[in-house]
């Protein structure tokens, strides 16, 4: 693997620390303290979590110059809502079937995702 791709993937994962911050902060009140259905907390968390990723990707990760922004954000946007659905479907088959405690299953739903979030915005979303 290049070692452009590696640096780029590590601060990726940098972003996602801080988008997984977010992410855990909004589906923790939702799901806790305004007792929210888990997987519309955990939708809103990561919904949350994508948008702060796509700013600093663009301007950090994959330092994007295209002045197309909307065509951007909308393709960054579509990778997050796959990597939603995905996200849900770990989340679901770790909780409901395996019988995993929800916050270990959702880090290990956010690391499976972090793949899929990063090399489909690395060929797609920002043009590599």
């Amino acid at each position: 693997m290049d070692i452009t791709i590696i640096y780029k993937l590590i601060k990726f994962c940098v972003v996602g620390f801080s988008g997984m911050v977010i992410d855990f902060s909004v589906t923790w009140l939702c799901k806790e303290k305004l007792r929210i259905n888990k997987y519309i907390s955990n939708s809103l968390g990561f919904i949350l979590a994508a948008t702060n990723n796509y700013i600093w990707n663009r301007l950090w990760t994959f330092k994007s110059y295209t002045e197309n922004i909307p065509k951007e954000y909308t393709s960054f946007l579509i990778v997050s809502v796959i990597g939603l659905a995905l996200n849900n479907l770990f989340l679901y088959l770790f909780t409901d079937k395996l019988k995993i405690n929800f916050y270990i299953s959702k880090v290990m739903a956010i690391a499976l995702v972090t793949l899929w979030n990063f090399f489909m915005n690395y060929f797609f979303t920002f043009d590599a």
